[in-house]
């Protein structure tokens, strides 16, 4: 099971560096990955509609009369209303949303490590080794990935069937 130590390592690793053994370390790397780990991660994740971190909430009104987002979503991707800050407003007494949620590392799928590891590796790379070169390259490195975690994002099977259609109901 992948932990938030492991891709630390990683990210270190792709630098060069030794792996951490604990975030609670006094090394430069175990403070930068304790540091960093949770806004970089959590950033590129709600960079994009990921299907790994996909959720849908039916929310009902509170007492002020609007919609509260849920603490784990990270961004909302479809709902029936108007986002302002955690709220949502709605004319409807209950909806349904769609959004991007904080995902544990143990549930990412290795394309989606591989890209945290170079992302987290960029973020640590000037503090740890000062080097513009070094950088450069993972950056490159990460926009490569990034495409290619996109495109496996994007054709992971989904149920495209349609049902109750009339036109196609009317060609058959």
């Amino acid at each position: 099971m992948l932990t938030k130590i492991d891709l630390c390592s990683f990210a270190l690793l792709k630098l060069g560096e030794e792996p951490i053994q604990s975030l609670t370390d006094n090394s430069a790397s175990a403070q930068l990955s304790r540091t960093l780990f949770d806004p970089v991660v959590e950033t590129l994740i709600a960079s994009h509609p990921w299907r790994f971190a996909q959720k849908k909430f039916e929310l009902t009104k509170t007492a002020d009369d609007v919609f509260l987002i849920p603490s784990e979503v990270l961004r909302v991707l479809k709902c029936p209303g108007e986002v302002i800050g955690n709220t949502i407003i709605s004319s409807s007494d209950v909806i349904s949303i769609s959004a991007i949620v904080r995902t544990s590392v143990e549930y990412f799928p290795s394309y989606f490590v591989s890209l945290a590891a170079t992302k987290l590796a960029m973020e640590f790379c000037i503090p740890l080794l000062g080097d513009q070169n070094v950088f450069r390259m993972l950056a490159a490195l990460y926009e490569s990935e990034l495409r290619v975690a996109k495109f496996i994002d994007s054709t992971i099977s989904v149920n495209t069937d349609i049902r109750d259609f009339s036109l196609v109901s009317a060609r058959f």
